[in-house]
């Protein structure tokens, strides 16, 4: 028997979907929302399961503040409330993303569109960037070559960096066990969508490298200025960066696809966090499970800011750079990435007046 509920599926689905229409910033500003409303105000959680789930779903694959969501709404409501507050806090961002591909992705789009995503995709190089650099952490020496090993893989080995991510946990597994070691369209877009949605080890900007490798090289479903503008318009939209999937499935084959990448992108975490929901605290105590996340976590933070390079790349305009420089002096003056993008997208809108 599970905890009893103690909201109801109304209340749910209105305060999951108000975080997930004003959760502007980012994954910590989703769990800061979060916990505001189901410890601080509510009190359906105490500070210590907060904070002991939210750890377990870091050490999932896959966005952690969709998983929190999830997580909290089924403490709050049981299993459909899980399904309802997953979904109330997903869709909100979904639809404006799903929007913003109609008009952006489109044959001809307007002038300024165009503009303002290139001007926001020069300052997500310097979001990227800060968000890599807040996720490195080095216990051990092994742990900087994870994370060079991560940067290489993204800026050099496009989707094949999930090997590399895979890699660097199986030796850090192996390294502690040592002593006692025993090209169709839609299987292409799902196996890119299930890549992020259940292989992305690190949160939500490790995705960006797993796609971009689908995305922009091996399909050719986007240029890379298509692809730096989508996580440009992701990172605007409220609700987790996995909604950026969902503009490479419009890119791709349209409005089906697109619906389709966000669903399989998305599954995972439903699953994982309501079948596995019991059994996190095993799991954070686990030495096998601790010691492979160890490996590919490092990694994961390489990976992200290797993920700036072909993001970099895409910068074609020499007023882009003005803006990266911007966007990077913002950042260090701890301005919010949301309104850094916003910025560099109004600077990029300017320059087609």
């Amino acid at each position: 028997m599970g905890p009893v509920p103690v909201a109801s599926l109304a209340t749910v689905a209105r305060e999951w979907g108000r975080i997930g229409l004003l959760g502007f910033g980012g994954p910590l500003a989703h769990v800061a929302l979060l916990r505001e409303l189901t410890v601080d105000k509510r009190g359906w959680l105490d500070a210590r399961e907060f904070a002991d789930a939210f750890a377990a779903c870091n050490l999932l694959p896959g966005p952690a503040s969709t998983q929190m969501a999830i997580y909290t709404a089924q403490r709050a409501a049981g299993r459909w409330g899980a399904i309802i507050g997953g979904l109330a806090f997903i869709l909100p961002g979904l639809v404006l993303v799903l929007a913003i591909a109609a008009v952006a992705l489109g044959d001809e789009p307007p002038a300024g569109v165009a503009g303002f995503g290139a001007g926001a995709a020069a300052a997500v190089v310097a979001v990227v960037v800060q968000a890599g650099i807040k996720l490195i952490e080095l216990p051990h020496p092994r742990a900087a070559l994870y994370v060079a090993a991560g940067a290489a893989g993204a800026a050099f080995a496009g989707a094949a960096v999930v090997a590399v991510l895979l890699l660097c946990g199986a030796l850090e597994l192996a390294w502690r066990a040592r002593s006692q070691l025993t090209a169709a369209l839609w299987p292409a877009l799902i196996w890119m969508a299930f890549k992020v949605g259940a292989l992305s080890y690190g949160g939500g900007y490790v995705i960006i490298p797993l796609m971009y490798g689908d995305a922009v090289e091996a399909q050719r479903w986007m240029t890379s200025q298509e692809f730096a503008n989508a996580v440009a318009y992701g990172q605007l939209t409220p609700g987790p960066v996995t909604h950026t999937v969902a503009l490479v499935g419009y890119a791709a084959s349209g409005m089906g696809a697109a619906i389709v990448a966000t669903a399989v992108a998305f599954g995972p975490s439903f699953a994982l966090v309501m079948l596995g929901a019991p059994y996190f605290e095993r799991l954070r105590a686990s030495r096998h499970v601790r010691g492979f996340l160890d490996g590919a976590g490092p990694a994961a933070a390489g990976a992200i800011l290797g993920a700036a390079l072909p993001l970099l790349r895409a910068l074609e305009a020499g007023w882009q750079w003005a803006v990266l420089g911007a966007a990077a002096v913002a950042l260090i003056a701890r301005v919010p990435p949301v309104w850094v993008l916003v910025g560099g997208g109004i600077a990029g809108l300017a320059t087609t007046l």
